[in-house]
């Protein structure tokens, strides 16, 4: 199956699939700089297949093998490209977003926007953007600096100011009734933790939060847990 965005661009993708299982889907998406490859990204989605959760990974456009510019990829244009996503996925009747990151971020703009995701998983899910923006890359330029100093993701005007303008995700979710799941870990210094526990203060439909003790942005050492936990949300909610 070859998808594209509204723009004609395709999206790279990769299926785990489960025997007998059809009727389900877990998407799984990637955060800022990263794409569906990243170990991972490969191993949880393997965990959950084996766990019974037909999986796909997905890159989004700019990212990856995915067509699209990196310099324009913001939040706001991965939210669109996972609603193409969902337009032409077939035959699927419930479908579960989890987001690593800026993709949990994405995954909140889209399910506001769209009741045809069932559950929400946030890993380390981005919040409070425009002070990600200021953090993390506000001593660069856009057009002329780079992500953390990685020559292969330039810093755009757009990315930034997609950032910005959304600010927060919370006035824009803060009316959705989707089951989410929110994990964090206490040691990360990238998407603080704190921006879970904001975003779980505001949700007022079936929620949890979880914090990871003893690691970091990219959960190292715990990729079981984080999947233990996932399957456990979707067999209670999916």
């Amino acid at each position: 199956m070859q998808i594209r965005n509204k723009h004609g661009e395709i999206i790279d993708h990769a299926m785990h699939d489960v025997d007998g299982v059809n009727d389900k889907l877990v998407i799984l998406a990637h955060g800022v700089t990263g794409d569906k490859d990243r170990e991972f990204m490969v191993e949880l989605a393997s965990m959950l297949a084996s766990a019974g959760w037909p999986t796909m990974r997905i890159s989004f456009s700019g990212c990856g093998n995915s067509e699209g510019k990196f310099t324009e990829a913001t939040i706001s244009k991965e939210s669109n490209d996972l609603l193409a996503v969902l337009d032409q996925v077939k035959g699927t009747k419930k479908i579960a977003y989890i987001g690593y990151s800026m993709g949990g971020a994405v995954g909140a703009l889209a399910a506001a926007k769209d009741d045809r995701i069932s559950v929400l998983v946030s890993l380390a899910g981005m919040v409070r953007t425009k002070l990600f923006a200021e953090t993390e890359f506000g001593d660069e330029i856009p057009g002329e600096g780079c992500m953390w100093e990685d020559e292969n993701h330039p810093l755009s005007l757009e990315f930034m100011d997609d950032l910005r303008q959304i600010d927060s995700v919370i006035p824009t979710v803060r009316d959705i009734r989707t089951p989410w799941l929110l994990l964090h870990g206490s040691e990360d210094d990238v998407v603080l933790p704190d921006d879970s526990a904001s975003l779980f203060n505001h949700l007022k439909g079936k929620k949890k939060h979880v914090i990871i003790e003893g690691t970091d942005h990219s959960f190292a050492g715990h990729w079981r847990e984080l999947a233990d936990h996932i399957d456990c949300w979707l067999k209670t909610h999916l």
